[in-house]
């Protein structure tokens, strides 16, 4: 209902009788009925409206069997399978602390049964006297988009925990150290890890290519920046790591466009993201030890460098057409998709 709104209010819409045409277009070209045309497409802005994958053609990327391997997806979407593959430094990753299934917590290969706030606040203070770490950062398991995720910080956790223990108790949790954010990232907005977002294509070649660029930012006091939970994106040149003049909002978040932060104000044309070449070749590297044909790897901005927090097996291309003009117009998504529909016939 909230993207019929704002296709609806949207104050930059083409004309009726070009909306009619291109979505015909469309029709014909596409061979499915162009719904995602509403979310996006019928802006005036949106030149190249055949560039863009369609529904039927985001989701060859997204689960096409030739592309993905499910044991690979399985470690990909499952941020405790992905913490743990890591554990040995095979991809540099936020040290993980602990984690849980309900009740049953594992903390240096033991496991402790927790069952009263009483007991979880004694876990954490142990945690935080052997630990040198200023919080920990907790994520569902299996969930997206940022749901779920909350902090405990070291000055506070007793407070926090007292709010949290119920909630922590009877879900699935990975626990792993609050990273520290690179300071010039953290003028653009310091509440939440801002992680840029790599899209990685294995191609049919075995050679790995960065097909979009992006990065994330939290509003607010949110501790996530995920746009599907409230933060909006910005595009990145793929060369540079120089951002792009405009931010978006995704549809459900009213759809629209920025040129700064909402809190800080900063401007993010002309912005260069620091470690952008190393963030890059540390994703690529990802690959040979995880070697899906796509992923979203969600990679944050240290003072010392990149770190990949979690991946992503079906990543919101979306948001790839948005900041490309259309992802049709990288090469090698163009050649793959008519690769895959020319095995599909």
């Amino acid at each position: 209902m909230n993207r019929i709104k704002v296709f609806l209010k949207h104050p930059n819409k083409k004309s009726i009788p070009k909306m009619v045409k291109e979505i015909l277009v469309l029709l014909v070209k596409k061979r499915e009925i162009p719904f995602y045309y509403f979310k996006y497409l019928y802006r005036k802005d949106a030149i190249d409206y055949l560039d863009h994958l369609s529904l039927k053609e985001q989701r060859k990327l997204q689960y096409d069997k030739s592309l993905h391997n499910q044991d690979y997806v399985s470690v990909i979407n499952n941020k405790l399978y992905f913490a743990l593959l890591n554990k040995n430094d095979l991809i540099k990753t936020p040290k993980l602390i602990a984690y849980n299934y309900k009740s049953s917590f594992f903390h240096n290969d033991t496991l402790i049964h927790i069952s009263t706030e009483k007991e979880l606040i004694h876990f954490f203070e142990k945690i935080f006297n052997n630990q040198n770490v200023d919080g920990v950062f907790l994520r569902p398991h299996s969930d997206y988009g940022g749901h779920g995720c909350f902090k405990i910080t070291k000055d506070n956790f007793i407070k926090e925990l007292k709010v949290k223990s119920k909630i922590l108790i009877n879900g699935n949790f990975v626990h792993t150290e609050v990273i520290k954010q690179h300071d010039s990232i953290n003028q653009i907005h310091s509440k939440s890890i801002n992680t840029i977002r790599i899209i990685t294509l294995l191609t049919p070649q075995k050679e790995v290519e960065i097909i979009s660029v992006s990065i994330r930012f939290g509003v607010g006091d949110s501790v996530v920046d995920n746009a599907s939970s409230g933060g909006f994106f910005v595009g990145v040149d793929l060369n540079d790591g120089i951002l792009q003049s405009k931010g978006h909002y995704l549809p459900q978040f009213g759809g629209g466009e920025i040129t700064r932060h909402p809190d800080s104000g900063f401007v993010f044309a002309g912005f260069k993201i620091p470690y952008y070449k190393e963030a890059c070749e540390s994703v690529k590297s990802g690959v040979k030890v995880i070697p899906d044909g796509l992923i979203g790897w969600d990679v944050a901005i240290t003072p010392d460098g990149p770190v990949i927090i979690e991946t992503n097996a079906e990543p919101h291309i979306q948001i790839c057409n948005i900041i490309s003009g259309g992802l049709l117009k990288n090469k090698h998504v163009k050649n793959l998709i008519e690769e895959l529909k020319t095995k599909a016939k």
